[in-house]
C-alpha cells in the first residue's frame, strides 16, 4: 500500500456501473465470472459487449487497463458456449507474446466452467512447443491467440483451415502497424471467410488504423474512450535531473522505502536497462531488468516474481509498457521521457490500474524539455516539475547537456502560481501535497 507514504491519492470507482448479470451471459460464465470476484462492467465493457453479442463488428478506442480484453472475450465465449464449434472459430492476434499470454490466462478464468477450447500460439520456446500448437491447431481449438509471426510460421506449413471462423480480433492494432504487421495481417486476413464479425482494439486511432478498419471491418459501431488521457487517479511528478544524476535518483528514490510492493522503472535502450538493474542491485535492492534480449523462460520467471511480489522493482524496455496487466503497481518511473506522448500514456498506464491509485515520475533532462512539454499538451496537463532533491544537486554535468532549462515549479509563477506549493530545497519523498485530479 502507498498511502502513508505518498500524499493520498484520489481513487475513482466505477459508479452506477452494469453488473455482469445484466448482459444476459450464459450462466457458465457467470460463474466463472464469479470465481474470479468479477461483478461491475467497466465503461468499454457496459457498450462493447452488447454489440459484440448482436453481431456488430467494433472499432474501439480505449485507454490502457480499461478492461477491454473482458470486453471481447466474454460476449465471444457467450457465443462459443450458446453455439459450440468443433473448427477454429475466433482468432485473437496480439502484438507480443507478453500479450498473447495475459490473454490467454483471463481466457482460462473466464472460460473455466465452459467446454470451450483454447491455445496460445507465440514464439521464444522449444520446438516442442510448435508440436503441441500444430495438433491444436489441427484438430480445431475453438479460440486461437497467437501472435501474427508464429501464426503465419503455422500457415505456410498448410495445415490451419480457417474456413469455419466466425470471429476476428485485432487487439492493440496500433502497435502491431507500428511494429510492422500490416503485411503479416493482410496475409492472415486473406486466410479468413469474408463473413465474419471484426473487433478491432486500438489505444490510439491515427490515419493508418482507420484505414485499416474500413478494409476490414463491415459498418463498425465505433467506441472511443479516454483518448490520450492517463487515468485521473495517477498523480504525476517529473525531476529536472541530468543523465548523469538520474542513477543516483533513482537509488536515492527507492532506498528503503519498504512501503512500495511494486515498481516499474522504463528506460529506453537495453544497455541502460541492465546498467540501473546492476546498480540497483548492488544497492540492496530486489531488482532485476527485463528486455528482449532474455529468453522467454527468463522473461516469464521474472513477470511472475513481479507478479506475485517476490520481486519488488522491474527495469524494462517498453517491452511492458503495453498490455501487461499486473496489479498493486505503486509506481512508475520514467527513466528517460518517453518517445511521444501515447508512450508516456501506456508506460504510467501500468499503475491505477481499474479503481487503484499510483504515482508516475518523470525523469527530465534538458535536452527533452521540449518533448516533455509536447506531452503536456498533447494529455492537457501541466506536470508539476520539481528540482534535483540536494543529495545529488551537486553532480557535475556533462556540458554537452547544457540548455535553455525551464524553471522548476517549486518557485513562485508569474500567472496562476500556487502559494502554497513546497519550496525548491528537498525532495519530492518529503513534500506532501494534493493529488492531480
Amino acid at each position: 500500500m502507498i498511502s502513508g507514504f505518498f500524499s493520498h491519492i484520489y481513487s475513482s470507482k466505477y459508479i452506477n456501473a452494469l453488473k455482469f448479470t445484466e448482459f444476459g451471459l450464459t450462466p457458465a460464465i457467470l460463474e466463472g465470472l464469479d470465481a474470479m470476484g468479477f461483478e461491475n462492467a467497466t465503461p468499454i465493457q457496459e457498450q462493447a459487449i452488447p454489440k459484440i453479442m448482436n453481431g456488430q463488428d467494433i472499432l474501439a478506442c480505449a485507454q490502457t487497463g480499461t478492461g477491454k480484453t473482458a470486453a471481447f472475450l466474454l460476449p465471444i465465449l457467450h457465443t462459443l458456449t450458446e453455439s459450440p464449434s468443433d473448427y477454429i472459430d475466433t482468432l485473437i492476434l496480439e502484438p507480443t507474446r507478453e500479450l498473447v499470454m495475459q490473454v490467454d490466462q483471463q481466457l482460462q478464468g473466464f472460460s473455466y466452467f465452459t467446454p470451450v477450447s483454447a491455445i496460445a500460439v507465440y514464439g521464444g520456446r522449444d520446438g516442442h512447443s510448435m508440436e503441441i500448437e500444430k495438433r491444436a491447431l489441427k484438430q480445431g481449438a475453438a479460440i486461437i491467440v497467437a501472435t501474427p509471426g508464429r501464426l503465419i510460421a503455422h500457415i505456410d506449413l498448410g495445415y490451419v483451415k480457417f474456413d469455419k471462423l466466425r470471429h476476428l480480433v485485432l487487439d492493440e492494432a496500433d502497435r502491431m502497424l507500428d511494429m510492422g504487421f500490416a503485411p503479416d495481417i493482410m496475409k492472415i486476413v486473406n486466410e479468413l471467410p469474408r463473413k465474419r464479425q471484426t473487433l478491432m482494439f486500438s489505444a490510439t486511432m491515427p490515419g493508418q488504423i482507420r484505414k485499416l478498419a474500413r478494409e476490414l471491418l463491415n459498418s463498425p459501431a465505433e467506441i472511443s474512450l479516454a483518448i490520450s488521457k492517463p487515468a485521473e487517479n495517477i498523480m504525476q511528478v517529473a525531476y529536472a535531473v541530468e543523465d548523469e544524476a538520474k542513477i543516483p535518483l533513482a537509488e536515492l528514490l527507492l532506498s528503503g522505502k519498504k512501503q512500495l510492493q511494486r515498481v516499474i522503472i522504463f528506460v529506453s535502450t537495453k544497455i541502460k536497462v541492465r546498467e540501473l538493474a546492476d546498480r540497483l542491485a548492488r544497492r540492496g535492492l530486489k531488482a532485476a531488468a527485463i528486455h528482449s534480449d532474455l529468453e522467454q523462460s527468463e522473461r516469464e520467471e521474472r513477470l511472475l516474481a513481479f507478479r506475485n511480489g517476490s520481486l519488488p522493482i522491474v527495469v524494462a524496455t517498453d517491452v511492458l509498457s503495453r498490455g501487461i496487466d499486473i496489479k498493486g503497481i505503486d509506481v512508475v518511473i520514467n527513466f528517460d521521457v518517453p518517445g511521444d506522448g501515447e508512450d508516456y500514456v501506456h508506460r504510467i498506464g501500468r499503475t491505477a490500474r481499474a479503481d487503484a491509485s499510483g504515482v508516475a515520475i518523470t525523469f527530465v533532462n534538458r535536452k527533452d524539455r521540449g518533448r516533455f512539454k509536447r506531452i503536456e499538451e498533447l494529455i492537457d496537463t501541466q506536470i508539476r516539475l520539481l528540482p534535483p532533491p540536494p543529495e545529488i544537486a551537486d553532480i557535475p554535468v556533462s556540458k554537452k547537456q547544457e540548455g535553455p532549462a525551464r524553471r522548476p515549479s517549486g518557485g513562485p509563477k508569474k500567472e496562476g502560481g500556487d502559494p502554497n506549493a513546497p519550496k525548491r530545497s528537498g525532495g519530492y519523498w518529503k513534500k506532501k501535497k494534493k493529488p492531480n485530479t
